[in-house]
Protein backbone atom coordinates (compact mmCIF):
# COMPACT_ATOMS: atom_id res chain seq x y z
CA UNK A 1 0.00 0.00 0.00
CA UNK A 2 1.46 2.89 -0.91
CA UNK A 3 1.79 6.44 1.33
CA UNK A 4 -1.08 8.14 -0.65
CA UNK A 5 -3.19 4.82 -0.82
CA UNK A 6 -2.21 4.96 3.40
CA UNK A 7 -3.31 8.10 4.08
CA UNK A 8 -7.00 7.58 2.25
CA UNK A 9 -7.36 3.79 4.15
CA UNK A 10 -6.57 5.87 7.41
CA UNK A 11 -8.89 8.70 6.17
CA UNK A 12 -11.77 6.76 5.22
CA UNK A 13 -11.89 4.58 8.86
CA UNK A 14 -11.48 7.72 10.92
CA UNK A 15 -14.64 9.59 8.46
CA UNK A 16 -16.94 6.39 9.50
CA UNK A 17 -15.71 6.63 12.60
CA UNK A 18 -16.99 10.43 13.20
CA UNK A 19 -20.01 10.13 10.40
CA UNK A 20 -21.19 6.48 12.37
CA UNK A 21 -20.75 9.01 16.34
CA UNK A 22 -22.52 12.72 14.58
CA UNK A 23 -25.69 11.14 12.46
CA UNK A 24 -26.34 8.70 15.75
CA UNK A 25 -26.21 11.54 18.04
CA UNK A 26 -28.78 13.88 15.60
CA UNK A 27 -30.93 11.07 14.92
CA UNK A 28 -31.41 10.37 18.61
CA UNK A 29 -30.47 14.00 20.23
CA UNK A 30 -34.10 14.66 22.05
CA UNK A 31 -34.13 11.22 23.48
CA UNK A 32 -30.76 10.89 24.72
CA UNK A 33 -31.58 14.32 26.60
CA UNK A 34 -34.58 13.18 27.69
CA UNK A 35 -34.83 12.80 31.76
CA UNK A 36 -34.48 8.65 32.47
CA UNK A 37 -38.01 8.56 34.13
CA UNK A 38 -39.56 10.51 31.24
CA UNK A 39 -38.33 8.56 28.17
CA UNK A 40 -41.05 5.78 28.30
CA UNK A 41 -43.06 8.47 26.85
CA UNK A 42 -40.65 9.50 24.21
CA UNK A 43 -41.94 8.59 20.55
CA UNK A 44 -38.66 7.40 20.02
CA UNK A 45 -38.56 5.21 22.70
CA UNK A 46 -39.61 1.81 21.28
CA UNK A 47 -36.91 2.07 19.18
CA UNK A 48 -33.77 3.58 20.99
CA UNK A 49 -34.28 2.08 24.30
CA UNK A 50 -31.41 -0.94 24.85
CA UNK A 51 -34.08 -3.38 24.03
CA UNK A 52 -35.65 -1.65 20.89
CA UNK A 53 -35.16 -2.21 17.35
CA UNK A 54 -32.58 0.55 16.98
CA UNK A 55 -31.10 0.39 20.26
CA UNK A 56 -30.59 -3.67 20.22
CA UNK A 57 -28.96 -3.58 17.15
CA UNK A 58 -26.56 -1.35 18.34
CA UNK A 59 -25.25 -3.48 20.42
CA UNK A 60 -25.40 -6.55 18.66
CA UNK A 61 -23.21 -4.48 15.51
CA UNK A 62 -20.84 -3.09 18.57
CA UNK A 63 -20.49 -6.69 20.25
CA UNK A 64 -19.46 -7.63 16.62
CA UNK A 65 -17.62 -5.37 15.24
CA UNK A 66 -15.08 -5.90 18.80
CA UNK A 67 -14.77 -9.14 18.97
CA UNK A 68 -14.17 -9.44 15.15
CA UNK A 69 -11.56 -6.37 15.82
CA UNK A 70 -10.08 -8.37 18.70
CA UNK A 71 -10.03 -11.88 17.34
CA UNK A 72 -8.88 -10.91 13.97
CA UNK A 73 -5.68 -8.68 15.58
CA UNK A 74 -4.64 -11.48 17.68
CA UNK A 75 -5.14 -14.62 14.71
CA UNK A 76 -3.04 -11.67 12.49
CA UNK A 77 -0.30 -11.13 15.45
CA UNK A 78 0.04 -14.66 16.80
CA UNK A 79 -0.18 -16.69 14.04
CA UNK A 80 2.11 -17.74 11.62
CA UNK A 81 0.04 -19.16 8.92
CA UNK A 82 -1.01 -15.55 8.61
CA UNK A 83 2.18 -13.40 8.89
CA UNK A 84 1.85 -12.68 4.64
CA UNK A 85 -1.66 -11.37 4.70
CA UNK A 86 -0.82 -7.69 4.64
CA UNK A 87 1.09 -5.67 7.02
CA UNK A 88 0.74 -5.63 10.69
CA UNK A 89 0.80 -2.17 11.25
CA UNK A 90 -2.27 -1.83 8.73
CA UNK A 91 -4.25 -5.17 10.70
CA UNK A 92 -3.47 -2.93 14.17
CA UNK A 93 -5.64 0.31 12.29
CA UNK A 94 -8.04 -1.67 11.63
CA UNK A 95 -8.19 -3.59 14.68
CA UNK A 96 -8.00 0.57 16.19
CA UNK A 97 -11.03 0.98 13.57
CA UNK A 98 -13.22 -1.31 15.07
CA UNK A 99 -12.93 -1.38 18.64
CA UNK A 100 -13.31 2.33 18.29
CA UNK A 101 -16.42 1.96 16.18
CA UNK A 102 -17.48 -0.69 18.45
CA UNK A 103 -17.58 1.01 21.82
CA UNK A 104 -20.17 4.06 20.27
CA UNK A 105 -22.26 1.97 18.83
CA UNK A 106 -22.23 -0.04 22.71
CA UNK A 107 -22.37 3.16 24.23
CA UNK A 108 -25.73 4.37 21.91
CA UNK A 109 -27.27 1.02 22.48
CA UNK A 110 -27.07 1.56 26.60
CA UNK A 111 -28.67 4.37 25.69
CA UNK A 112 -26.47 6.31 27.94
CA UNK A 113 -28.08 4.60 31.03
CA UNK A 114 -25.58 2.93 33.29
CA UNK A 115 -26.13 0.06 36.12
CA UNK A 116 -25.40 -3.37 37.86
CA UNK A 117 -23.26 -5.71 35.29
CA UNK A 118 -23.92 -3.30 32.22
CA UNK A 119 -21.97 -0.48 34.25
CA UNK A 120 -19.18 -3.05 34.66
CA UNK A 121 -19.44 -4.04 31.28
CA UNK A 122 -19.22 -0.53 29.81
CA UNK A 123 -16.68 0.54 32.39
CA UNK A 124 -14.12 -2.06 31.23
CA UNK A 125 -14.93 -1.19 27.80
CA UNK A 126 -13.55 2.72 28.56
CA UNK A 127 -10.45 1.54 29.98
CA UNK A 128 -9.96 -1.15 26.84
CA UNK A 129 -10.56 2.04 25.11
CA UNK A 130 -8.27 4.46 26.90
CA UNK A 131 -5.49 1.80 27.16
CA UNK A 132 -5.57 1.44 23.40
CA UNK A 133 -5.71 4.76 22.93
CA UNK A 134 -2.49 4.96 25.08
CA UNK A 135 -0.84 1.83 23.45
CA UNK A 136 -1.37 3.54 20.06
CA UNK A 137 0.82 6.71 21.32
CA UNK A 138 3.75 4.30 22.22
CA UNK A 139 3.18 2.69 18.99
CA UNK A 140 3.79 5.50 16.74
CA UNK A 141 6.69 7.00 19.11
CA UNK A 142 8.96 3.94 17.86
CA UNK A 143 9.80 5.46 14.29
CA UNK A 144 12.13 4.35 11.90
CA UNK A 145 15.99 6.25 12.08
CA UNK A 146 16.90 7.65 8.91
CA UNK A 147 21.09 6.17 8.37
CA UNK A 148 23.74 7.37 6.58
CA UNK A 149 25.73 5.06 4.16
CA UNK A 150 28.81 3.71 5.27
CA UNK A 151 31.34 6.15 3.84
CA UNK A 152 29.67 9.16 4.90
CA UNK A 153 29.17 7.68 8.55
CA UNK A 154 33.06 7.59 8.40
CA UNK A 155 33.38 11.12 7.44
CA UNK A 156 31.59 12.65 10.29
CA UNK A 157 31.13 10.33 13.20
CA UNK A 158 33.81 12.62 15.15
CA UNK A 159 31.34 15.35 14.79
CA UNK A 160 28.54 14.21 16.79
CA UNK A 161 29.51 15.30 20.17
CA UNK A 162 27.42 18.79 19.93
CA UNK A 163 26.08 21.29 17.90
CA UNK A 164 29.07 23.79 17.15
CA UNK A 165 30.45 20.10 15.41
CA UNK A 166 28.47 20.84 12.37
CA UNK A 167 30.40 24.13 11.62
CA UNK A 168 33.38 21.88 12.38
CA UNK A 169 31.94 19.70 9.77
CA UNK A 170 30.69 22.12 7.16
CA UNK A 171 34.19 23.36 6.79
CA UNK A 172 35.65 19.57 6.11
CA UNK A 173 33.20 18.63 4.15
CA UNK A 174 34.18 22.43 1.63
CA UNK A 175 37.87 20.93 1.76
CA UNK A 176 36.53 17.69 0.51
CA UNK A 177 36.08 16.43 -3.41
CA UNK A 178 32.12 16.07 -2.34
CA UNK A 179 29.56 18.31 -4.12
CA UNK A 180 28.05 21.21 -2.65
CA UNK A 181 24.28 19.47 -2.94
CA UNK A 182 26.06 16.20 -1.83
CA UNK A 183 27.29 18.83 1.45
CA UNK A 184 24.16 20.22 2.05
CA UNK A 185 22.76 16.42 1.86
CA UNK A 186 25.06 14.95 4.42
CA UNK A 187 24.56 18.23 6.78
CA UNK A 188 20.69 17.88 6.66
CA UNK A 189 21.60 13.96 7.67
CA UNK A 190 23.80 15.25 10.24
CA UNK A 191 21.25 17.18 11.94
CA UNK A 192 18.30 14.89 11.79
CA UNK A 193 21.11 12.43 13.63
CA UNK A 194 21.07 14.87 16.14
CA UNK A 195 17.47 15.20 17.00
CA UNK A 196 16.87 11.13 16.75
CA UNK A 197 19.99 11.09 19.30
CA UNK A 198 18.44 13.55 21.81
CA UNK A 199 14.75 10.99 21.11
CA UNK A 200 16.88 7.38 21.69
CA UNK A 201 16.40 7.83 25.98
CA UNK A 202 12.52 8.48 25.43
CA UNK A 203 12.16 5.68 22.31
CA UNK A 204 13.75 3.34 25.12
CA UNK A 205 11.56 4.77 27.75
CA UNK A 206 8.46 4.67 25.07
CA UNK A 207 9.45 0.48 23.81
CA UNK A 208 9.85 -0.63 27.65
CA UNK A 209 6.44 1.33 28.20
CA UNK A 210 4.88 -0.89 25.10
CA UNK A 211 6.07 -4.50 27.02
CA UNK A 212 4.00 -2.81 30.20
CA UNK A 213 1.18 -1.82 28.39
CA UNK A 214 0.06 -5.25 27.46
CA UNK A 215 -0.52 -6.24 31.49
CA UNK A 216 -3.10 -3.29 31.17
CA UNK A 217 -4.69 -3.59 28.33
CA UNK A 218 -5.20 -7.19 27.62
CA UNK A 219 -6.58 -7.84 31.44
CA UNK A 220 -9.31 -5.12 30.52
CA UNK A 221 -10.53 -6.37 27.29
CA UNK A 222 -10.60 -10.13 28.89
CA UNK A 223 -12.80 -8.94 31.35
CA UNK A 224 -14.71 -6.84 28.93
CA UNK A 225 -15.38 -9.97 26.67
CA UNK A 226 -16.49 -11.98 29.43
CA UNK A 227 -18.75 -9.32 30.71
CA UNK A 228 -20.32 -9.05 27.33
CA UNK A 229 -20.64 -12.86 26.54
CA UNK A 230 -22.49 -13.23 29.88
CA UNK A 231 -24.75 -9.78 29.32
CA UNK A 232 -25.66 -11.74 26.21
CA UNK A 233 -26.25 -14.74 27.70
CA UNK A 234 -28.70 -12.75 30.00
CA UNK A 235 -30.31 -11.27 27.57
CA UNK A 236 -31.16 -14.77 25.82
CA UNK A 237 -32.20 -16.21 29.01
CA UNK A 238 -34.68 -13.68 29.93
CA UNK A 239 -36.21 -13.82 26.32
CA UNK A 240 -35.30 -10.77 24.58
CA UNK A 241 -34.70 -11.09 20.70
CA UNK A 242 -33.78 -8.78 18.00
CA UNK A 243 -35.52 -9.05 14.94
CA UNK A 244 -35.67 -13.12 14.84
Amino acid sequence: MSKTAHTIYIMLLGSIVLATFVLLILYGKTYYRTPLEERFYHEDHTELKPSGIIGHGLGIAGSFFMLVGVGSYMVRKRMKRFSRLGKLKHWLEFHIFLCTLGPILVLFHTSFKFGGLVAISFWSMVAVFASGVIGRFIYIQNVKRAVLDSSQKNLISSYFSDYRAINTLKGKLKKSAISKAERKRIVRLVRHEFSMNRKIGRLQLMQNLFRYWHVAHLPFAIVMLIIMIIHVAVTIIFGYRWIW
